[in-house]
This record gives C-alpha cells, structure tokens and sequence, in this order.
C-alpha cells in the first residue's frame, strides 16, 4: 500500500485551505458498501456527509436509486442529481412542510418520503398536503436507542402508527430506525447492544403483520452499525460517511475498512517562535466540536502537538520544526468529515496525485431553489 497516496504532484495552483476528494478511493468505498449490503437495491444511502451531486451520481451507476438526506436543500440536489426516491430523515415543522409539497410538485417522478413521530405532525402534514390534493408518504420514526427523535419504544407505538392510516392525505410505508449511539470498537458488542434495541421493532413489525397492515419498508442504522443490520432479513441499510470516511470512524470502527477518501489541504503561515507552525486551519476549514486534539490528523507530520486555534489560525508545537518552511503543504484527515466538508464550497477532485475536477458542495446551502 503506497503511504504517500494523499500528495499532489503540483500544488501551486490549489489555495488552502482546501477540500480535496480522492475519486478512486470514493469508488473504492461505494464497492464496499454494496459489497456490506449485498446489493444495490437494498441500499438508502445518506447524502448529508457530502451534499455533491456528482457523489450521488456515482452512485447512480452503480445502481444505487433511492437515498436519505437531512435537508430540504439536500433532498432537491439527490432529486436533480436523478434518484428515484428521497427520504428526508426528519420530521419536518414550519414552512419545511410547505417546501416539501413543493418538492413533490416539482420533480413528479420522484417518490419523496419524511418521518412522523406524534400526531402533531401528522396532522400538520395532513393540513398542507390536502390544501395542493397531495398525498404525503411518511415513515415512522422509531427512537429504539438514540434518543434524539423519534416514538419511543412503548406501548402506543403500534396504535400510533396504526392510527396514521386514518389520514386521507397520508401514506405510511414503514419505519426509521436510527441507532447510530452504538460505536463500540468491537463488532460483537457494537452488534450486540444493536440486537438488543431492534427488539422492539421486531415486536412492532409483528403487530404490522398481524394486524394485515401492508407490509413496511424498514431503514435501520448509519455507517456505524450497517455490517450489523446487514445481518437482518427485510432491512434496508442507511450509511453515508463511509463514502468519504473520516478518522473517527478508521479509528472507532476496524472491522469496516473503508479508505479516507476526503482531506483537508492546508499549508505553513508562520512560524512564530521555535518549535510552533501555525497553519491556516482555522474554526472556519475543519469541523471544531470536539476537543482540539481530535478535530484533524495529519499524515505527512510526525511527533506534533495541538496548542491552539482560532478562527484562521491552528497552531502546532512540532518536533521537526527547522524542517519545515513558510508555505510547506499538510495533508489531514478530519476527525468529524461530515461538518468540515459543510465549511467548503467546493471539493478539488484528485485522481493520481493530480487535480483532476472541483466538484461544487451544493447542498450545503438552506435553500437552492425550494
């Protein structure tokens, strides 16, 4: 394996900071994940770690027709970009459900699907949809472990989604079931605490059927836990990051070998006193949640130190420090990919160390033209 796969062969004309994007690893990690799901059909990738058109086209290709997303933005950009189905992965409140009637009016050949989880919403849905004499389609979103969205696991989760078909202007295909607090290292017990939430939602696909209720359509888990819902008949797998993948996920997640196929391009400012680079990777060009030592790994920097950063400025404390000049090249890998590449309009295309095609984040933006 060629460790120095990341470096460019010319990188005068490219400004930092900059995104870039390794094609053929991309390509790469869309095999895998077909290869995890066993087929095409069976997947609905998320498209929010990316939001490029030309990523799900790629995907396109090979087969892939339906996708999630978490934006109204996100869902008109898979839907021009020519997926057949796209599932915004919220329930949607406000003028969101105003847009998305817009949606539907706009691309008719594409099937658009939200998630409901308490009558409220259905009864909004219902309000809007009824006023254009559109039907909206819906799954039930299913809070089997995350705790952020989503029916709680009780009781009343059957009648609930029971009751949706009493909507004249709703349609229920089925259920959202995210799991993606489960990230263990160890694939036994990342599966085995999966396992153990999916329990309630096979009682519930239980009473769907017996109670003759069509039968539904099932999304379960992210990237994390899709070599686990693999494992289950009847389930469609949702990952999105694995095809960029970030050192988050290589570090957290061994058994699933993706490639980090997305790197932030940076290069040395300043060199303010000896032993510290400062670099212009700010707040501003990588993804800053989490603590300062887990935001970005650099491959072609060996015994560093974070020491601060601000808003255009990461300063390093490095061991190697007469080495390196005033407008020297770094290459890091996220920690967290999905928000950094939200930071970037564009993405340099890489193939074979050169700068091949910028590929435009377009749906990083609230709104294109809905």
């Amino acid at each position: 394996m060629d460790n120095n796969w990341f470096l460019l062969k010319d990188t005068t004309q490219i400004d930092s900071p900059a995104l870039l994007l390794y094609k053929d690893r991309v390509a790469s990690n869309i095999n895998l994940m077909l290869q995890i799901a066993g087929s095409a059909e069976r997947l609905i990738p998320h498209v929010k770690t990316y939001k490029m058109t030309e990523l799900v086209r790629m995907q396109l290709m090979q087969g892939i027709t339906r996708f999630k997303c978490a934006t109204i933005a996100e869902a008109e950009m898979t839907a021009r970009a020519g997926a057949s189905t796209v599932i915004i992965a919220h329930q949607l409140v406000g003028p969101k459900i105003e847009r998305l009637a817009q949606l539907v009016q706009t691309f008719p050949k594409v099937e658009f699907i939200s998630l409901v989880d308490c009558a409220e919403s259905a009864s909004a849905l219902q309000v809007v949809f009824s006023s254009h004499r559109l039907t909206a389609k819906v799954l039930v979103d299913v809070n089997n472990a995350m705790d952020r969205s989503g029916h709680p696991v009780n009781d009343e989760l059957f009648p609930f989604y029971q009751s949706l078909f009493r909507y004249p202007y709703l349609k229920v295909l089925g259920l959202h079931v995210y799991d993606g607090s489960f990230r263990d290292a160890d694939f036994a017990a990342r599966k085995a605490k999966s396992d153990q939430a999916f329990q309630g939602v096979s009682v519930l696909l239980q009473q769907i059927s017996a109670a003759g209720l069509p039968e539904p359509l099932v999304i379960a888990g992210g990237s994390p836990a899709q070599n686990v819902h693999a494992l289950r008949d009847g389930v469609h797998l949702s990952p999105g990051t694995c095809l960029v993948w970030d050192w988050g996920y290589g570090e957290g997640l061994p058994d699933q070998p993706f490639q980090w196929a997305g790197l932030v391009f940076t290069r040395v400012i300043s060199k303010p006193k000896p032993g510290y680079l400062t670099v212009d990777l700010g707040h501003k060009a990588i993804a800053a949640e989490n603590p300062i030592d887990k935001r970005v790994k650099f491959l072609n920097l060996d015994q560093y130190s974070f020491v601060s950063q601000s808003e255009e400025h990461l300063v390093l404390e490095v061991a190697d420090w007469d080495k390196w000049k005033v407008g020297d090249a770094l290459y890091g890998v996220p920690y967290h990919i999905c928000p950094t590449i939200n930071l970037y309009e564009e993405a340099m295309v890489i193939q074979n160390g050169e700068w091949v095609d910028t590929w435009q984040v377009v749906a990083r933006k609230r709104k294109i033209s809905i």
